[in-house]
């Protein structure tokens, strides 16, 4: 069979290999522990363990939402970086057309920025 026969013949052998792998080396994993590793289970070793201490008490803690929206908008603040650097390295060559769409898409997330700082989700409480 030549590749001009089947034009996806190279993706499915990809795509079987890429499957087969994975499997194959869980596969000899669980092999190994079924064989090799020692089977004693008893209280101390199931019993939870942190830094040498003894659990105690739930280990659910609850944290204030206002956390979480605080990192996500420094998340995509943050990113504004990424997108302005190669625009900030090639900005004499680009047209104006490309100025303009950089130019929306900044004014986009200072508007995002005024209205996170209006709604005062920017004061650390």
């Amino acid at each position: 069979m030549s590749p001009s026969e089947h034009p996806y013949l190279f993706l499915a052998l990809y795509l079987a290999v890429a499957a087969a792998f994975p499997i194959a080396l869980l596969a000899v994993t669980w092999l190994w522990t079924w064989f090799f590793q020692p089977r004693k289970p008893n209280a101390i070793k199931n019993s939870t363990y942190e830094c040498g201490l003894e659990a105690k008490g739930a280990a659910r803690v609850q944290f204030k939402a206002h956390y979480y929206l605080y990192a996500i908008l420094f998340l995509i603040f943050d990113v504004e970086v990424l997108f302005l650097l190669p625009f900030s390295v090639a900005a004499s060559g680009l047209p104006a057309g490309a100025l303009f769409a950089m130019l929306v898409f900044v004014l986009l997330l200072v508007e995002g920025l005024v209205w996170a700082w209006h709604r005062g989700h920017l004061e650390w409480k």
